[in-house]
């Protein structure tokens, strides 16, 4: 008895557990019986909010949609702007789901990859008619943050046709055909969307940035080259004129040089001839007073000068006035 029980309690734990399910926070299900969405009374596929929810078990399986803010980074691709310039643009792109019945519907079955194709095809050709409007100038300026912000506000709106100066016919006929589809496999009063937006795809696009903005390599080159060119001429330039202001300044110095010591020789030559004149006053103010003794010092300086050594020998007449004050008094005053 108490077996059948326990089996029969087992069964309705199984049955229970597989009859909840429960959607995370962040998340939506979609439920799918037989492999078909179910659908409300306006044929829409029914989404569930984060919480506990019931299905039919083994019968019924849910799919769930990341309903968070996702990025997509998208390859650095070359543009051309107003000036018929070539720019390598990189960039990124944060959505997230909006319409979750039509995002499901629209993406054969909730796709990221799906949407993110046709998500890049329509910025990449919104991006690069908004990039042909401006020239290179506004792009890397403060036009830079109206340029995203009006990419941004035509995927969320869309295009209106031929009004639209800055019209993306081929991305707009994928998302059209895309949003047809979904508006023939739903019967619901909705207000009317742009088949040309991402709205039709039930996406949101929340930002658009720009990470960074190059020149094409055999562009950049050129311009480096051009630059390098410029600066070596500059450096060039201000080389001759410090070496023109050295030779200058060195000219200058060793004038100063040769001019300084001129007047140097000549103040020196005329403190010494002036010099030569008081000593020449002195001693002929000094020997005029004795002419006799300035004799006797005269021949006694000769004297010195004349024997240096032993050996010296000097022929002279005995009559020669040299040897004079060597004699008597006598015979010194003849």
């Amino acid at each position: 008895m108490r077996k059948p029980l326990i089996v029969v309690l087992i069964v309705v734990l199984v049955v229970l557990y597989a009859s909840l399910f429960v959607v995370q926070e962040g998340q939506r299900g979609i439920v799918m019986r037989f492999g078909k969405v179910l659908r409300d009374d306006e044929n829409k596929p029914l989404v569930y909010a984060p919480g506990l929810h019931f299905k039919v078990p083994f019968l019924e399986s849910v799919k769930s949609l990341d309903a968070r803010i996702q990025a997509m980074d998208n390859q650095a691709d070359r543009f051309i702007t107003k000036e018929k310039k070539d720019l390598i643009v990189d960039s990124y792109i944060k959505w997230r789901i909006s319409d979750f019945s039509r995002y499901y519907l629209a993406t054969g079955g909730g796709d990221v990859s799906q949407a993110e194709v046709l998500l890049k095809r329509k910025f990449s050709d919104r991006l690069r008619s908004e990039i042909g409007r401006l020239d290179v100038k506004d792009i890397v300026t403060d036009s830079r943050g109206r340029l995203t912000t009006d990419v941004r506000d035509a995927l969320n709106a869309g295009t209106a046709g031929q009004d639209d100066d800055v019209a993306t016919p081929a991305a707009d006929d994928a998302i059209a055909s895309v949003a047809k589809r979904v508006e023939r496999e739903t019967s619901g009063n909705e207000p009317a969307i742009n088949p040309n937006s991402m709205a039709a795809l039930g996406i949101q696009v929340v930002d658009v940035r720009i990470k960074q903005i190059n020149l094409p390599t055999e562009v950049s080159d050129a311009i480096y080259a051009r630059m390098r060119a410029e600066r070596e001429s500059v450096a060039r330039s201000q080389r001759a004129q410090g070496a023109e202001e050295a030779a200058k300044v060195r000219a200058q110095a060793d004038y100063e040089v040769e001019r300084t010591l001129a007047e140097a020789r000549r103040q020196a030559l005329i403190t010494q001839g002036e010099g030569d004149a008081e000593a020449a006053k002195l001693f002929a103010d000094a020997f005029s007073k004795d002419p006799d003794f300035y004799a006797f010092v005269r021949s006694l300086r000769a004297y010195d000068n004349s024997f240096k050594s032993n050996q010296d020998v000097m022929v002279l007449s005995p009559d020669s006035d040299f040897f004079r004050f060597m004699k008597s008094p006598a015979t010194a005053t003849r």
